[in-house]
């Protein structure tokens, strides 16, 4: 019996290796991995990107026409045009309650350049069906207030 038992368990551990054989051939030798970005993450991450964006555009909508109506009512300062005459050099029309203040502005500075009594500014050309664009108007405007004010210089046409 001793030897019938030594005959099985001989046979047992000498067939092992090729039951061990069997089951890592069932095996794969390497298992890959599950991808760490997939097409459904990428679509989640475009998506939420595009959310972002949308709520900053719609913050800044909401913020422009918040400080629009705020500013609007009762503002006692009007801009009602402006001329370049340089790079970074300007002459703005201020209006101020029942005054006019014609003003020179410039990079680090702001002067008075003139001060009028506020006009109603009425001509054939602004009732045109194609009206020209505020920075001629406003340029007519100068010249012909300027035109109608005593100045204390000499004009070159006399």
């Amino acid at each position: 019996m001793c030897g019938r038992f030594r005959l099985c368990t001989a046979a047992i551990l000498l067939g092992a290796p090729v039951f061990a054989a069997a089951v890592e051939g069932t095996r794969p030798a390497f298992t890959p991995p599950p991808p760490a970005v997939s097409s459904g993450s990428i679509v989640q991450i475009i998506f939420s990107l595009l959310l972002v964006l949308a709520a900053i555009v719609l913050v800044a909508w909401l913020l422009k026409r918040v400080n629009a109506t705020q500013l609007g009512s009762g503002n006692l300062l009007k801009i009602l045009g402006s001329v370049a005459i340089g790079q970074r050099e300007r002459i703005v029309l201020v209006e101020v309650k029942d005054t006019w203040l014609v003003v020179g502005v410039a990079p680090g500075q702001i002067r008075t350049l003139h001060t009028l009594q506020k006009q109603e500014f009425q001509n054939s050309e602004s009732a045109s069906p194609d009206p020209l664009p505020s920075e001629n108007k406003f340029a007519r405007l100068l010249s012909s207030v300027l035109r109608n004010q005593p100045s204390g210089r000499k004009s070159d046409a006399s």
